[in-house]
């Protein structure tokens, strides 16, 4: 689980700079050419893409890990326990 979890954690990692290093080519050029706050905007379209790139391949790896884990659990014979429900009723406001 622990090796799982660090996987992931590389993995969301290893997306982020690559995504930033992309971006950072992009506003490079982009700069060059326009105006800055055209750049800007392009700059931080380029970042969410690349953010929800990477919240993607985290959560993916992230259900992989969940099914060998409950696979593991299976071959042993041990009950997986069941998904996690949330509680809609806590005890504060917003």
């Amino acid at each position: 689980m622990v090796l799982g979890a660090f996987l992931t954690k590389a993995a969301s990692t290893v997306v982020t700079g690559a995504v930033g290093v992309a971006a950072y080519q992009g506003v490079r050029k982009v700069v060059a050419k326009a105006p800055v706050r055209e750049a800007s905007v392009t700059a931080t379209a380029w970042a969410l893409r690349g953010v929800r790139q990477a919240e993607e391949g985290a959560e993916s790896a992230r259900l992989k890990v969940a099914d060998v884990v409950a696979e593991a659990r299976e071959r042993i014979g041990e009950e997986a326990p069941p998904p996690a429900v949330a509680d809609g009723a806590h005890g504060h406001d917003h």
